[in-house]
């Protein structure tokens, strides 16, 4: 990946500047995902730098919450070390943001809070066991067991997906290639994923890689349905409780939407709540330009999901894996304001 891709800046010992820019964003809002590969680059450029002696440049597990949302522009990043130790050391990191770009807030909330292990997964020693573990179902193969025919789009197990939103701009920076008679579960989706640049993803792009992927309801066929019956109870609560407004809705229409507000309405967002990762292996230094990601929710529920994902490498090996727990709501509430505020 291109080297300023997540890329911070010291500020001092312990304060790292980002910047979220638009075209890694979904809406007004930061890709999730990028968010989190500025914590990765983050917790690196402190251990390379502040305790470089300490030879532990991967992050092995990392914990985020995401309190309010991000907004495109300047960040902060203010680290506390936890816990320095000779094999793992853990920090704490607050992500912070100015109102309006400026760096004048003095004491802004934090947006995100997370906790970062860091180690050396090069020199990691200890027992080692085979555990039987494979992804089920198995994934489609691959033509000839190489990702060649997948960027020719020959590949007859799978086919590039079209890009069809303008509201999911950071998904615009990637291929994502999919099965191509469809997924093989319901609420499960498997991709084959590079960049569309041709650039390579390194090990501070798991972050982002963890958190691109298709909507599982989107795909999941009963969605239809589901949003539907949503959207009548809305209504007919709409209508119980403004019943003498004159017909005006409850974003104050009067029913005469236009065509982008609309679509809005249709299209969900899906706010991370609280993600974690668990990275299993180091990527080479110079990147790979494939990984393969497998997404499984197990329950969906009253505007709210868990998603388990997996991400393997092009040999099949396990290179990290993650658990989300996610908000599924209107586009219109990423739009509304540019601001920080509560999801």
């Amino acid at each position: 990946m291109a080297s300023s891709f997540a890329e911070v800046q010291a500020l001092d010992s312990h304060t790292y500047q980002g910047n979220f820019p638009d075209e890694w964003s979904i809406g007004n809002v930061p890709h999730g995902g990028f968010v989190t590969s500025c914590f990765l680059s983050a917790a690196a450029l402190h251990f390379a730098t502040t305790h470089a002696a300490r030879n532990q440049p991967h992050t092995i597990t990392l914990h985020l919450s995401f309190l309010r949302r991000t907004s495109i522009g300047l960040t902060r990043f203010t680290v506390r070390d936890v816990k320095l130790g000779r094999r793992t050391s853990t920090i704490h990191v607050a992500l912070t943001q100015p109102a309006d770009d400026t760096n004048d807030d003095d004491d802004p909330e934090p947006s995100v809070l997370g906790y970062l292990t860091q180690s050396n997964l090069g020199t990691e020693q200890g027992i080692s066991l085979p555990t039987g573990w494979s992804l089920h179902p198995p994934p489609l193969p691959l033509l000839s067991s190489t990702t060649a025919a997948l960027k020719a789009d020959r590949d007859p197990n799978w086919t590039r997906a079209r890009r069809l939103s303008t509201f999911r701009k950071a998904a615009a920076r990637t291929e994502c290639y999919l099965p191509r008679h469809g997924q093989l579960a319901p609420a499960m989706a498997d991709e084959w994923i590079r960049l569309a640049d041709g650039s390579r993803f390194t090990q501070t792009a798991l972050g982002f890689v963890v958190d691109q992927f298709p909507q599982i309801v989107e795909i999941h066929p009963d969605a239809a349905a589901a949003a539907a019956a949503v959207a009548s109870s809305s209504s007919s609560s709409s209508s119980s409780s403004s019943s003498g407004d004159q017909g005006v809705d409850g974003d104050g229409h009067g029913g005469r939407r236009s065509r982008e507000e609309e679509a809005m309405r249709r299209t969900k967002w899906y706010p991370t709540v609280l993600l974690n990762l668990d990275v299993k292996k180091a990527l080479p230094e110079e990147g790979v330009e494939w990984l393969f990601v497998r997404v499984r929710a197990k329950r969906i529920q009253n505007g709210r999901m868990d998603l388990e994902v997996v991400v393997l490498d092009e040999k099949g090996d396990l290179v990290a894996v993650s658990d989300h727990v996610c908000l599924i709501v209107g586009a219109e509430r990423n739009m509304k304001r540019s601001g920080r505020s509560k999801v």
